[in-house]
Parts: C-alpha cells; sequence; structure tokens
C-alpha cells in the first residue's frame, strides 16, 4: 500500500476510513473462515468480469451509510478498530492514569474533543491570538517569518505519497537520497484548499462549478470567523490559489524520484526562488541550523517565491488567515464543523451525513498520540501466534521473489545480485514496532481542544526537526498498530504491516492457505514488489538513490511497466474520465507482481498436497477470489472521481481485474479467447 498511505498507498485513503448499527453489522468477524462465496455472482463469467465475479452479490445488497463516501473492506475493518480504540480509551480514562502519563493524555485529549459544550462558549477565541499576529504583519519581511511560523511536519512523498499541505510549503525528514544514512530535511510545494492542482487548471463546466462552489465556501469560513467583505476575500484568495498551482507539479512527475533529486543549499533559495525572504522564513521554521533541503518540485518553489513578491500583502493576509480556520476548523464550534463538512464532505465526496463524533475523535487520538493506544491495542489485538504465522507467509513470500529473479532471463547476474541483497537486507515489521514514539513534549489539557491541536502538531513537527542529522533508525515505523493499512518504506527498505490488517478477511489464522495468500498474501506481494517499482527500483540495498540497473535491463522493465500503464489507461470510471496509467504506475506494478509473488508462495506452502476445495471451488480458485475480494468497494460518483484525479491507486474495480496478467489465472478459470479480459499471452504484462 505504499504510501497513501501505503496500501492505501494499497487502498483508499483511511484516507479515508457509520452509523453506529451499520458499524455492529460491519464490524462483526466473520464466522466462516475463507473466501465468503455468498459474496460472489456466479452468474457473471469470471473472464468477462472479474470484479463482479468475486463481489457481485456484495455489491448489489450493500448501501453506501449516509456518513460515507466508500465502504469496502477497508473501512469495514477501519470500522471495528475505531471501536476497539474508542473502548481502549474509555478503559484507559477510568482507570485514572497519572497526570502527564501518556495513557493522560489520550484520555485528555479525547475528552476535550467531546466536550461540545467548551467547545461552543469558547467560540472563535481560540483562534484571535493567530488572527491578530497575521492582521499585524506589516511587510514582506513579517510575511516570510510568518510563513516560517506555519511550517510542519505534515507531508511523506514515499512513505504515504501524501504530497499534500495547505501550508506555503511542508517538511518531511527522512533518509537523505544521497545519504541514506542519516535524516535529512526535504521540503515539498503546498498552498492549495483544493485536492489538488488539476481542480483550478481543469476548465471544464464541472470544475468551474466546484471552484464556485469552494469559493462560496471560503467566504462562508471568513464570515463565521468574524471577516467582513467576504466575497471579495474569497475572489482574491481562490486567484492566488489558482496561481500557485499553475506552479505545481502534477501527481504522476511527484513520483519521478529523479525529478525529486534537488539538493538546494541555502545560497540556492536565494538564487533560484527569489522574491520570499528565505532568512526570514527559515528563522520563522526554526531550522537556520539546517545547511541544505532536497527540494521536491523546484518549479513549484521559484513560482510560489515570485507569486510571495508579486501578490498584494493583503491578500497573503487573507489567504493565510483562511488556512487557520481551514485547518482548525474541526475543533471549532458546530457551525464551523458543518461548514467544512458541507464543502469537502458532500461536494467534494458526496457524503450526506459526518461520521459521529466519538468516531471523528478517535480519529484525532490515533493522529496526535498513535502509540500511545497503539501499545495497548497491539496487546489486546494481536497475539504472538498470529505474528508467528504472518512472519511465516512474509518468509515464503520473499522466498518466492527470490526464486523468480533468479529465473528472470533478461536481467544481468549483476542486476539480480543488487535485488537479491535489497531482499537481503529488507525489514519486515508485523503487528507493532520495536520501539514506541515519546509524547513527553506534548501537554494535552483537558479543556483546550483547539491549543492540543495545536501543540500536537508543533510537537511532532519539533520531533522530526530534532531528527535531522541524527541516524536513521531503519525499524521505525510510520504507521500505528491499529491502522489498517500497509507500507513499503524505500527509503529505509522496510515494509510495515500493522495489526490492524491482519485481520479477516485479510489475514485469518483459521483460513485455508488458499484465502490467506490470496487476501493479505497478495499485500504482502504488493508491499514487497514496491521494493522493485518504477520508484523503488531508484533505491539500493542501503536506500540510496543509486541506478543499478544494466541500460539493457532498465530498458526491458521500462518497457514493461509502459505496457502496464497504457492498459491501465484504458479504463474508463466515467465516459469523460479514465484512469492515468502514469499516475497509478507503481500500484499497479506491485499488485501484478505481488499477486505472482504470493501465487508461489502458496503453492510452496502446501509442500506439494492438494489443496482443500470450498463450495467447489478450487484452491487456485479461492486463490484469486479472495485477491479479487480484497478490492470489493461502492463509492460515491464525486468521490470516484477525486480518487481518479488524486488518488495513485486506480479504483478496486481495475485492482481486481489485474489478474488478467496472471497465467495461473487463465488455467484456473479456463478463461478463453473472446472473453472480455482474455489477454493473448504476449499481451501479458510480466514483470518479476
Amino acid at each position: 500500500m505504499k504510501r497513501t498511505p501505503g496500501f492505501l498507498k494499497f487502498a483508499v485513503v483511511c484516507c479515508a476510513i457509520c452509523i453506529l448499527a451499520t458499524l455492529a453489522q460491519n464490524a462483526t468477524v466473520p464466522e466462516t473462515h475463507g473466501i465468503s462465496v455468498a459474496n460472489m455472482d456466479r452468474s457473471v463469467k469470471p473472464g468477462d468480469d472479474f470484479y463482479h465475479y468475486a463481489n457481485g452479490d456484495w455489491t448489489k445488497r450493500t448501501e453506501i451509510p449516509p456518513d460515507r463516501a466508500v465502504v469496502d473492506v477497508f473501512s469495514r475493518l477501519a470500522d471495528l478498530s475505531s471501536k476497539r480504540t474508542a473502548d481502549l480509551i474509555e478503559e484507559i480514562a477510568k482507570s485514572n492514569p497519572p497526570a502527564g502519563s501518556g495513557a493522560r493524555k489520550v484520555a485528555d485529549l479525547f475528552n476535550s474533543y467531546m466536550d461540545e459544550a467548551a467547545i461552543e462558549a469558547k467560540g472563535v477565541a481560540p483562534l484571535r491570538p493567530h488572527l491578530d499576529a497575521i492582521a499585524g504583519i506589516h511587510d514582506k519581511q513579517e510575511l516570510a517569518r510568518a510563513f516560517g511560523e506555519t511550517l510542519r511536519a505534515d507531508v511523506d512523498a514515499l512513505n504515504n505519497t501524501n504530497f499534500y499541505t495547505p501550508n506555503l510549503f511542508g517538511l518531511w525528514v527522512a533518509p537523505g537520497f544521497n545519504d541514506s544514512e542519516h535524516c535529512k530535511a526535504y521540503l515539498m510545494q503546498g498552498g492549495l484548499g483544493l485536492p489538488d492542482r488539476k481542480y483550478y487548471l481543469d476548465d471544464s463546466e464541472r470544475a468551474r462549478n466546484l471552484r464556485a462552489q469552494y469559493q462560496t465556501h471560503v467566504a462562508a469560513l471568513l464570515k463565521l470567523t468574524g471577516f467582513s467583505d467576504t466575497d471579495a476575500r474569497a475572489t482574491r484568495i481562490l486567484e492566488l490559489e489558482h496561481a500557485i498551482a499553475q506552479s505545481h507539479r502534477s501527481l504522476a512527475d511527484n513520483e519521478d524520484i529523479q525529478k525529486a533529486n534537488n539538493t538546494w543549499t541555502r545560497a540556492d533559495f536565494l538564487a533560484k526562488a527569489p522574491g520570499l525572504d528565505w532568512s526570514e522564513y527559515f528563522r520563522g521554521a526554526g531550522i537556520n541550523q539546517v545547511d541544505s533541503f532536497i527540494v521536491w518540485q523546484p518549479e513549484a518553489f521559484t513560482g510560489e517565491s515570485a507569486l510571495v513578491a508579486s501578490t498584494p500583502l493583503e491578500t497573503w493576509k487573507d489567504w493565510l488567515a483562511f488556512q487557520l480556520v481551514e485547518d482548525y476548523a474541526r475543533v471549532l464550534p458546530k457551525a464551523f464543523v458543518d461548514e467544512r463538512f458541507a464543502f469537502f464532505g458532500k461536494v467534494l465526496s458526496g457524503t450526506t451525513q459526518q461520521r459521529p463524533r466519538w468516531q471523528r475523535g478517535v480519529f484525532m487520538v490515533d493522529g496526535l498520540l498513535g502509540d500511545a493506544v497503539g501499545q495497548v491495542y497491539a496487546q489486546r489485538y494481536f497475539s504472538p501466534e498470529a505474528k508467528a504465522q504472518a512472519q511465516a507467509m512474509v518468509a515464503n513470500i520473499i522466498a518466492a521473489f527470490r526464486k523468480r529473479i533468479e529465473a528472470l532471463s533478461w536481467m544481468d547476474p549483476a542486476t539480480k545480485a543488487e535485488a537479491q541483497a535489497k531482499l537481503s537486507t529488507l525489514y519486515v515489521g508485523i503487528g507493532y514496532p520495536e520501539t514506541w514514539h515519546d509524547y513527553s513534549n506534548f501537554e494535552v489539557k483537558a479543556d483546550d481542544l483547539f491549543g492540543n491541536l495545536w501543540r500536537g502538531n508543533l510537537s511532532e513537527y519539533q520531533r522530526q526537526v530534532g531528527r535531522l542529522g541524527k541516524p536513521v533508525d531503519r525499524e521505525e515505523w510510520s504507521m500505528t498498530p491499529q491502522t489498517v493499512n500497509a507500507v513499503n518504506l524505500p527509503l529505509q527498505n522496510a515494509l510495515n504491516f500493522p495489526a490492524a490488517i491482519l485481520q479477516p478477511p485479510f489475514f485469518d489464522p483459521l483460513a485455508p492457505a488458499a484465502d490467506n495468500y490470496g487476501a493479505i498474501g497478495t499485500v504482502i506481494g504488493h508491499e514487497i514488489s514496491h521494493t522493485f517499482d518504477t520508484e523503488g527500483s531508484a533505491f539500493d540495498s542501503k536506500g540510496r538513490v543509486r541506478n543499478w540497473w544494466t541500460p539493457a535491463d532498465l530498458k526491458h522493465f521500462e518497457a514493461a511497466t509502459a505496457q502496464l500503464a497504457a492498459q491501465y489507461d484504458t479504463y474508463k470510471p466515467f465516459p469523460d474520465l479514465s484512469v492515468n496509467g502514469k499516475q497509478t504506475l507503481g500500484e499497479d506494478i506491485a499488485d501484478v507482481a505481488g499477486i505472482a509473488a504470493a501465487y508461489d508462495g502458496y503453492k510452496a506452502s502446501l509442500s506439494g498436497k492438494s489443496a482443500p476445495s470450498l463450495d467447489g471451488l478450487s484452491g487456485d480458485q479461492q486463490f484469486f477470489i479472495a485477491f479479487g475480494q480484497n478490492w470489493g468497494s461502492k463509492t460515491r460518483e464525486a468521490a470516484l472521481r477525486q480518487e481518479v484525479l488524486t488518488d495513485p491507486h486506480a479504483p478496486g474495480e481495475y485492482r481486481a481485474a489485474t489478474v488478467r496478467n496472471i497465467d495461473a489465472w487463465y488455467a484456473a478459470f479456463n478463461v478463453q479467447p473472446g472473453e472480455k479480459l482474455y489477454l493473448a499471452s504476449p499481451d501479458r504484462v510480466r514483470i518479476w
């Protein structure tokens, strides 16, 4: 899943995670062990539409709850994780933990979110000191310092494919591209309120209507805050963001590591991005001690810096004020929460109802104190036996990768040796991390929700800045145990599989091997294969950016991946909108390679024995159906359009269909020429 995270770069954003009755229904652990035959539609030929063959009856009977934009396996497991987390928080609060402890911080943070009366009573007062500071900016030098003060560690390019920050720029601290032994500072483009540059640059009627509704939303939030002349201010803010979008790099290009590897010294910022007072910016950000940065999108820094110089000071002050209100609307009175949901929930995602407040409170605790909850979650819900079984699956699938690499006829021995070295040094974290985050610098008050969010974001920023120049911990996790996701960390040459995804229907210790390898096994294979995808292939076994391919090998690899991108370009969720095969390529490669390796691992696990059948389905058929059922989902049109435009993953329907590239699938279901998914052998994409 790499990145969006991860398998969300595998899944739909948990980036993304119902009403309580639906929660209870969806959170129940299945009584059966194995694929869900009841979810299948056997009237559909698997060779025509494998997604609906595996999921058709589920899609017919499933309704999207009013508080959701999407419902799928990931969201159902996320509901279960949220309910468990809420129960843990309640237990923690009842235990009356000592002041200053992690447990007390968890309880106080959740309680501050649930105290709606106190939030309403305070109104916009918590915003006032920050709004006054913005209003007091007198010149562009002070503006630069204010921009620096907004810098947060809120982007993560490779681990969670998070290229977005509403602030002018965002900081990511990670192993260096060219010095993988130490943590370096990456700076990334920002400044947009809408999800992606495409929303500003698209001139279709649909996009123009969205921008008009966004402008109305901007004006409404400013009016709630007490600003005057809000329509004119909103117009200027939208015009500014449009100009910012013109300088932004596309999502597809953001995933090109070679384009991202740009080391700038402090002097380079002055020469290459004039217009912003960079000395004041770095002073405001508290990173004067940093001598060099990796600038992911140089053109955006040049463009946005020029806009700082050319745009009137008052427009920038309005933009700063709006971004502040937008960022913190969720912890302000109900009118702010409702207005933000009206646009981002209803308009952008098509969701008609907000999540229950308790669940939103859990999301906040997970975001700010995730490891404090995660320690208890892992102890309660992930047994040593389940961990050992998952580790055995990982070992089998890594062994399958080794054999597949060694058998490649097109790869030079030197390239094979480097690929094998990556597998030998790969760290695979199962369930939970070896070390936990320290939240001692995060002050939590039971009666100060706004302050808690402000201090929480700042404490994480300070924690990340404190890592700069320090040795890399290759076993550090980027997810919490209660996260339903998985991730490949290319700069660490590591994988994380949190406890919350290692449960039915992905992983069931009592299920047959065909189901486990087809479900979680393909996820494991997916994450391992990210080590060698269009991004992962740019890194060597130590996480350095280095070309370890011979020219002929690289040419073959690029030709095969281009063929896969072209295949995905043909998929059209809507008549006017196609999947962008280049944008989703890394994930699509990982899906194909992950299935192939997981299938080999499954076969090896049988030790030559025959797999048990289920309802007339062979072991091989169960394997592929389990993979297809990973992707059963229903999504509202607005959310699906946003996914296609902004997500590095293809929609689930097309991810399930990638079985058409696997030879064993044809044999398992007797798929013949003339069926819609049939590909002649030379047209099937084989990478590893």
